[in-house]
Parts: structure tokens; sequence; C-alpha cells
């Protein structure tokens, strides 16, 4: 085998341009597929991480009405939603894969917030348990968070985050200052923000409008039980749920969603309930867009195979080329007592080592194209080793295929013409 690899390469190199002629079908084949599979990897990633985050695998289970999410201060309040207790917490915790849950209300200011005439709209406000902080990942920049002194007595005291801070401060320092919530004073105690920085791409208005619409105008925090100061008593909660990996999320969230629809007990007229929660199954999402990009990329992947073939039966026409220049070595090998074999296994060989040498500098133009795309289209790129090693099997999977019947001939050549052919 070494010896019929040797002489495939002293061949090759013989025959240079004639055998890089060869070769050219498939490096544009196998470059194709590499720089297709590399960008729509690169592109199913750049999807999950503008959807799904940067890694805290954060589920939020939230109250809808039919197909709109409920927020705090709308004109119907839902009734019969339960109060999320210790009791229901420790149910959810049961589920697999779930690490961390904590309850909210939430509500979206989009006026009323102020200090010293400086004021700030579409802010987010948030009524938060002990745990809130934990679970979504955020740190203290400044003060402290709330004490449970603030819960037991329903302290008119407020957390903002950095956006909130500068803001409405101007660079002062926030801690101990008043903010004017709605009409009423609170005291601002801490400054958090999230611990992971996530950016997603945004390359146009719709996709900020997806990503940082509702947070622009920052996040402010009260302690869940001063809620009543601005909203109604019977506000209902929402739930994240911290799942243990990103594949859980999805099982997270829809069973969370289960346990705490089980405690809804209002229905309407007609039997039905008309607020239910439902959860961000944002993985989901992610799956379904990157299996809609897969579907296309296995469209352009067929197309880019045609030059495999295309190479290949370059490869065939070469090697029946190879066959006859060769007549006479082939006969004086096979009257010196080379069995078929021998002669057989030589042309697979050779025609094996074209289409990999071929494959091999495929996979190198394919990574430069793609590095190439990526540069002048600004789409993501993920190079793919697993595509990689399917290639160069691939192509040397060609060389087999349409080197077979050029080697079939090869052994089936009778010595004695094969000696008398000029």
């Amino acid at each position: 085998m070494l010896e019929n690899i040797r002489l495939s390469f002293q061949g090759i190199w013989s025959h240079k341009m004639r055998s890089f002629l060869t070769m050219l079908g498939i490096i544009i084949g196998i470059a194709a597929i590499i720089a297709i599979v590399s960008t729509i990897k690169g592109t199913n990633e750049q999807i999950k991480d503008n959807l799904v985050g940067s890694g805290d695998n954060l589920v939020e289970v939230k109250i809808y009405n039919g197909e709109w999410e409920y927020i705090s201060g709308d004109s119907s309040t839902p009734e019969g939603m339960p109060m999320i207790d210790e009791d229901i917490k420790d149910e959810i915790l049961a589920i697999d894969g779930v690490d961390a849950v904590t309850s909210y209300r939430y509500g979206y200011m989009y006026e009323g917030l102020g200090y010293k005439g400086n004021t700030l709209e579409g802010t987010s406000i948030y009524g938060v348990d002990d745990s809130y902080f934990d679970v979504n990942g955020y740190i203290v920049c400044k003060g402290r968070l709330f004490t449970e002194e603030d819960y037991l007595q329903g302290k008119k005291s407020v957390i903002i985050d950095n956006t909130v801070a500068s803001s409405l401060y101007d660079g002062e320092n926030p801690i101990g200052k008043s903010i004017e919530i709605k009409g009423d004073v609170y005291v601002v105690v801490g400054v958090v923000d999230e611990t992971n920085v996530f950016k997603p791409v945004v390359e146009n208005i719709s996709d900020w409008y997806t990503y940082y619409y509702n947070d622009a105008g920052g996040k402010i925090f009260i302690p869940h039980t001063s809620w009543a100061n601005l909203y109604s008593f019977d506000e209902p909660y929402n739930v994240a749920v911290k799942a243990a990996s990103t594949e859980d999320m999805t099982n997270a969230g829809k069973e969370t969603a289960d346990i705490l629809n089980s405690y809804v007990t209002y229905m309407d007229a007609e039997g039905n309930q008309p607020f239910k929660y439902k959860s961000e199954d944002l993985l989901e999402v992610a799956k379904s867009m990157m299996e809609l990009s897969s579907s296309t990329s296995k469209q352009l992947i067929w197309i880019a195979g045609i030059s495999l073939i295309v190479g290949g039966i370059g490869v065939m026409n070469i090697m029946l080329v190879s066959v006859t220049e060769r007549t006479k070595e082939i006969g004086l090998k096979k009257a010196l007592g080379a069995r078929k074999r021998a002669i057989l296994a030589q042309f697979l060989t050779e025609a094996a080592v074209l289409t990999s040498l071929g494959g091999l500098l495929g996979v190198g133009a394919g990574i430069g194209l793609a590095y190439i795309i990526s540069d002048i289209a600004a789409v993501p790129v993920a190079i793919s080793g697993t595509a990689i090693i399917i290639s160069v099997a691939f192509s040397m999977v060609i060389g087999v295929l349409f080197g077979f019947i050029p080697s079939v001939k090869a052994a089936n050549l009778n010595p004695i013409d094969a000696l008398r052919h000029e």
C-alpha cells in the first residue's frame, strides 16, 4: 500500500499541471461545501445567541391574555391567578433540569420616572423577591440589595440599573438620593448590572426593536411587597426559572407553565381560561429558524456537489489516459507475475490519492473562502470539523468510484497485447 501511495505521488508530480486541472473540480466542490457549511453554522450560532442570550439558561414564564403578554396596569387585571408561595416554588424546583426559580411582578412605565427635573420614559419596573437578582445574574455596582426589613415593611426602597443611573443622575452617586415613581417618592439603595453583558447582533431597525426596545429606558426594581403602592393589591406574578443547561430550557419552561396553570382558577362564561402562563420558548424559536437556514444550506450543498461529480468524471478521464500511456508498463508487470489485484490496487490508490489531495486543497480554499465571505457580507463563520472530515473522506470515495473502471481496464489487460502496444 505504501509503495502504491509513493508511486501515486510520483505520477502526480510528473504531470503537475495535468494533475492540478484534474483536481480542480474536486477543489471547487469541496471549497464550496466547506464555505457554505461554515457560513450556515456561523449564522445558526448567531441566531441561537441572539435569541437564547449569553448562556445564563434563563426561561421567563409570563402571563398571557390570549396572544398578548399581560403587563401590570393593563385595563383587564387577571383573576384567579396563584400567589407564588414557597410551596409552588418547591414544586417547580422539583422539575428535572431546573436549578433555581424566582417570582416577580412586571410593569412598563411610559412616563412618570424622574429626579430634579430629569425624566425618563420607557422604563421597565419589576417587583422582585429576595432571589431575583441572584437567579437573573445581577451584581451590585453601588449600594446594596433589598434587606429583609425592606420586604417585611414594604419600604419605598428602589434599586436601579446603570442605564437609569446615568440618565437621571448625570454622573452623581445615586445612592441615598430620591427618585420619583408615578408621583411617589422612593430612595435609591443600590445600582445593579447584569453579570453577562449580552449584545446581540443588530443589523436593522427590526432587530433593535426585537432585542433592545424594551430595555432602552433601563430597569428599576422595588420589593414585591411594595407593589401595592403603585398598582392594585391582586397583581399576579411572573416566574423565571434557571435551567441546568440550554437543552433543558424548553422542558423547564413548559413544565413550569403547566404547574402554574394548574393553580389558575378563573374561567370565563364559556369555560375557558383567558389568562394563562406561557414560557418564552426562545430555544424552540431558534431551532425553527436554524432548521430553515439548514434546509437552504442543504440545497446549496447539493448544487455544490454537482462540481464533485464533474471532478469525478475528470478523474475517470485522466485515469483512462494514464492506463493508455502506461500500457507497456502494465504488460511488463503482469509478465513478471503481478496479479490483477495488485494492478487494480495501484490504479485505485492513485485515483484516491489524486482526489484526496484535491479534497485537502479544497478544504484550505473553502476555509479561506468562508472568511472572505464573512468579511464582505458581514456574516459570522464557524468552521465545521465534521464537514472537513466528511469532505476529505468523500473526495477519496469519489476517487475510488470514478477510478474503478480505468483500474479494472488496467487489471484486465492481456500482457502480450500490452507489451506489443505502441
